[in-house]
């Protein structure tokens, strides 16, 4: 079963695959260690720790690429001048490709550290080199040939869950139907699996998971590694969205030790926006996904730590060389000299006592192509009326036969204007404003019937509905600062400023050396662009704590 052919390598196959020339190779030979290979030694494989990028002096490596399913696939033969690697190469994290000799091969190998090195070093080679890796990634998205195997039936919550992680994750990966998958099929019965236990995972190290949580899958597809206990970070940020990424790309672009953690996968809220039009510099607008992915990739080019997905849970004081201790899952911790709280808002959910029934596989917080693929041709419901709901909106339009947007109030007052413009262009979006969810009806998880009431006349609607996506807001995502002595407001936002304690810049908290910016930060304007800002913006204030208490610890 052939993957499909990538676009991108059809289109930008001499970006994808540079091929360098004399003085490019003898610019990077410095950055890396020679090394040798015999025809048909298996350089890299995929699910273990690539050396790091390999340039080619002289011979030919076939590229393959394959999910653990079948034979694998060739991608490309690269010769000399050619380079092998992809993303996961930056962050020393699992290869998701083969790469075998088909001939002897002299080589360069450049490890991961020394990969970032040259990036910041030889900038327009880095450049090159950069792009190269974020193409190959592009183009494995698009085969959906490498990367992990989920395998069970379509729209079960469980399937979702898994997909939604590895898309958010930008990982590549494949869905095969148990139901009508001859592969899916044969694998389900080779391993002995029982229905109820799907869905099942096969990793491309070889191992089967039996429906894991997206902790285990993570650290299964080297996404989340153990942490070093004896380490002590310049910064720890917690949250990996608009704003904590962008603290991480100053603090690590300007020498800071820096490590990110989000409980869930980076790009926050954010991530989640079909289509971001009022970002300053991207005219033709850009997908939230897209944006933060550049952003995450951005940050490990800089050398920053991803600890994702991993929660943390208390923040403690902490001795010997470190100012801080969070604690995290599996008994681990990171220590630091301070600590950005970015961790943002989680999304609101409304008051209906069936609605935990239906998250998962019919009430949707995310409008991605997963859910656009499930209610295709449908109609749907979505609530809300911020951007974030005419984006979703907007989106959904183009991929179902109608979207009802219920609304509390006129979009005007809480939409960008050119949203509700775009909305009343749509002829198959009806908006209702005025109107509330009163009911939702279904079984086994999945809704067939939504009713919907007018909030001043009291009358009800009853619609054939299977889909229902909201967006009514966010509340702060502070539950884990609670026994954590950071003063928070009456609504659950991080109070800073010396309002709260004289001496302390605008965004340090009730604890020195400890900062909130973004979403999360009492005050703040909740918008991409300033959250991104205020990532910026705290470095400053991180420079001058750290230099009051010891300095950074590369200094």
């Amino acid at each position: 079963m052939a993957p499909s052919v990538s676009p991108t390598i059809a289109a930008r196959r001499d970006q994808m695959f540079p091929i360098l020339g004399e003085a490019d190779i003898e610019r990077m030979r410095r950055f890396g260690e020679a090394r040798a290979y015999a025809a048909g030694e298996h350089i890299v494989t995929a699910g273990t720790v690539s050396p790091g990028v390999i340039l080619i002096l002289s011979g030919k490596v076939d590229i393959t690429q394959a999910g653990g399913l079948g034979q694998p696939e060739p991608i490309v033969t690269h010769g000399a001048g050619n380079f092998i690697g992809e993303l996961a190469q930056l962050s020393n994290r699992p290869s998701l490709v083969n790469a075998e000799a088909v001939e002897p091969v002299e080589a360069i190998v450049i490890p991961s550290p020394r990969l970032r090195d040259l990036m910041v070093q030889e900038a327009n080679l880095g450049e090159r080199v950069m792009r190269a890796l974020i193409l190959r990634r592009v183009g494995l998205l698009e085969s959906g040939a490498s990367g992990p195997v989920v395998i069970g039936p379509p729209g079960n919550g469980d399937v979702l869950r898994l997909q939604g992680f590895l898309r958010r994750s930008g990982l590549p990966h494949r869905a095969l139907d148990s139901d009508t998958d001859p592969c899916a099929k044969t694998l389900i019965e080779r391993f002995h699996i029982d229905p109820h236990h799907l869905p099942i995972v096969l990793c491309p190290n070889g191992k089967l998971m039996h429906n894991p949580g997206e902790n285990e899958l993570a650290r299964c597809v080297g996404l989340l590694r153990p942490i070093d206990a004896d380490k002590v970070y310049d910064v720890a940020i917690v949250g990996a969205g608009p704003a904590g990424l962008a603290a991480a790309v100053y603090a690590a672009s300007e020498g800071l030790s820096t490590i990110v953690l989000d409980c869930r996968a980076f790009g926050g809220q954010a991530g989640a926006s079909a289509r971001i039009e009022n970002y300053l510099g991207f005219p033709t607008g850009i997908t939230g996904m897209a944006l933060m992915a550049r952003a995450y990739n951005q940050a490990q080019k800089f050398g920053v730590e991803m600890v994702i997905p991993d929660e943390a849970k208390l923040l403690d004081d902490d001795g010997d060389g470190a100012r801080y201790r969070l604690a995290i899952g599996d008994g681990e911790s990171v220590r630091s000299r301070a600590v950005v709280i970015a961790s943002g808002a989680r999304y609101r959910r409304l008051d209906i006592a069936n609605l935990a029934q239906f998250e998962g596989t019919s009430v949707h917080y995310w409008a991605s192509p997963i859910e656009a693929r499930l209610c295709q041709s449908q109609e749907v419901a979505l609530v809300g009326a911020g951007n974030s709901a005419g984006q979703a909106a907007v989106y959904l339009a183009s991929q179902v036969r109608k979207v009802t947007l219920l609304a509390r109030r006129g979009l005007d007052a809480t939409m960008s204007r050119y949203l509700v413009e775009r909305i009343a262009a749509q002829p198959n979006i009806e908006v209702l404003t005025g109107t509330e969810v009163a009911a939702l009806a279904g079984h086994d998880g999945n809704l067939e019937r939504l009713r919907w009431r007018n909030r001043i006349s009291g009358e009800e609607t009853e619609r054939a509905i299977q889909h229902l996506f909201l967006f009514i807001g966010a509340d702060p995502n502070t539950d884990w600062l609670a026994n954590c002595n950071v003063a928070l407001d009456a609504k659950g936002f991080v109070r800073t400023g010396p309002d709260t304690t004289p001496g302390h810049g605008l965004m340090e908290t009730s604890r020195s050396g400890v900062f909130a910016i973004g979403d999360v930060r009492c005050g703040s304007t909740k918008r991409v662009a300033a959250a991104v800002g205020e990532g910026a913006q705290v470095v400053a204030a991180l420079h001058a704590y750290l230099a009051r208490n010891g300095g950074a610890a590369n200094e």
